[in-house]
């Protein structure tokens, strides 16, 4: 029966530890198209709503910055990369879609059917 305690206790504090991890996140957009401040206002959007204070943002222009687009190996814009926590994670797009960007970035929140409240 211990044992079995210890086991709980062990999974309670990974779901802790889990739940105060960081987020660093690199947004690279090409300029500020229509698009490219989309996938900004998005992102930030998803990161206040399920990472409030847990995450470190960057946004990073591939025209004004094209050695961090090179170094970063993107080849669309935008793209979102997930530095930390482990592992890296690299998503393409608007980030519209809530419930991928949430999976890319292996948030997952609640069940398996995650509900967007931004979406009602």
């Amino acid at each position: 029966m211990n044992e079995q305690k210890d086991t709980i206790q062990e999974f309670e504090e990974a779901l802790k530890r889990l739940s105060q991890e960081k987020y660093v996140l690199r947004l690279f957009v090409a300029g500020m198209s229509p698009k490219s401040l989309q996938a900004i206002e998005n992102i930030k959007r998803i990161c206040e709503t399920y990472l409030a204070g847990r995450y470190q943002l960057e946004v990073i222009d591939v025209y004004q910055q094209p050695i961090l687009a090179k170094d970063g190996q993107i080849v669309a814009a935008p793209t979102l990369i997930k530095e930390l926590p482990l592992p890296l994670r690299k998503l393409i797009g608007s980030m519209s879609d809530t419930r991928r960007v949430l999976v890319g970035m292996d948030l997952h929140i609640g069940t398996t059917e995650t509900v967007d409240p931004l979406k009602r």
